[in-house]
């Protein structure tokens, strides 16, 4: 009994230690968190605004972390592709995903996320930008302002076409609730891209976009769009010249894009901390929030809880728009 009693112990001790030292090792081996490169999926073409959020704070954060930090595109499927991809992940913090608002909410509103749960699935990071939307037109359209382009198309019923990239997408909900808002009669011409829709919309087959700014400044700089206003309250510090949506006689819409940094759910408390950290540090930084601005795009840090409570909102908010406007899924 003796000598069992203590082969009970010795067995428990050993077990005991077992697990510490791998406890130990675990945690040794996320304080070397990065060990290598970190890539941040973009699950769009290149040239969007989801891709200059990523570009922004790539450069900075791998500074911070003492490993690279590359940004991936993986477009496809409608950024399902990229989105299961790092969903699918190891989730040990090397591969992260730039969430824009139109897919994490507005997709997700409308069922177009595939089996990825962009609230359950994922974990946030922490908020990158935080802007309104520029509301442009073709030249060729006779209009100068958000109250002309509502009493044109309301004349010209289904001959004004409006882009955005693809259904749930910001561009879509968020022309469907202004809409809904003013009885303006457009149509709906969707694309894969940023890239796609600003070649069709300089060439005036289609007239009517709502994007955030970084893509849209140097073309209305250079007279190839023209602004109507932004989709906020007040004016857009980076765009004084262009009028509010409150002085063009709307208030209170939810058309603010929002970028933000996640990670697969199941990462390490300790990593995701770090990550939200540089991020963070790299959003604070002068040079970067100027470089932001001069693209037309506000910085804002947001952090992890702070970002859940916001998609969540969102995904509910958006999916009474949808169901009002009778949008699905592609």
């Amino acid at each position: 009994m003796t000598k069992l009693l203590s082969w009970k112990i010795g067995r428990r001790a050993a077990l005991t230690a077992a697990a510490a030292g791998g406890a130990v090792r675990l945690a040794v081996a996320q304080s070397r968190f990065p060990s290598r490169a970190v890539s941040i999926v973009v699950p769009i073409p290149a040239g969007g605004g989801t891709d200059y959020a990523a570009r922004l704070i790539s450069a900075p954060m791998g500074i911070l972390l003492g490993q690279p930090v590359v940004v991936e595109n993986r477009p496809g499927g409608n950024d399902v592709i990229g989105l299961m991809y790092v969903a699918r992940s190891q989730p040990d913090g090397h591969t992260l995903l730039m969430g824009y608002c139109g897919t994490m909410a507005g997709r997700a509103a409308i069922g177009g996320t595939g089996n990825v749960s962009t609230a359950d699935d994922f974990v946030p990071i922490g908020q990158v930008s935080d802007t309104p939307q520029l509301l442009v037109v073709h030249p060729s359209l006779p209009v100068n302002n958000l109250q002309e382009l509502i009493a044109y198309t309301k004349a010209n019923p289904g001959k004004v076409s409006y882009a955005s990239a693809g259904n749930g997408s910001m561009h879509h909900l968020g022309t469907e609730l202004l809409k809904s808002r003013t009885g303006m009669d457009m149509l709906h011409v969707p694309y894969r891209g940023t890239g796609e829709t600003i070649g069709d919309l300089i060439a005036g087959r289609v007239q009517f976009y709502m994007n955030s700014p970084p893509p849209l400044v140097s073309l209305v700089r250079d007279g190839k769009v023209r602004a109507l206003c932004v989709s906020s309250n007040e004016r857009h510090p980076g765009l004084p010249e262009v009028p509010s949506l409150a002085e063009s006689g709307l208030h209170d819409l939810p058309l603010n894009v929002w970028f933000a940094l996640f990670a697969p759910k199941a990462i390490p408390a300790d990593v995701r901390q770090k990550l939200s950290e540089a991020l963070e540090r790299s959003l604070a930084d002068e040079d970067l929030k100027r470089r932001a601005f001069e693209a037309g795009s506000l910085v804002k840090y947001a952090g992890p809880e702070d970002v859940a409570r916001r998609l969540r909102s969102e995904i509910a908010g958006w999916r009474a728009t949808a169901q009002a406007a009778n949008i699905r899924a592609d």
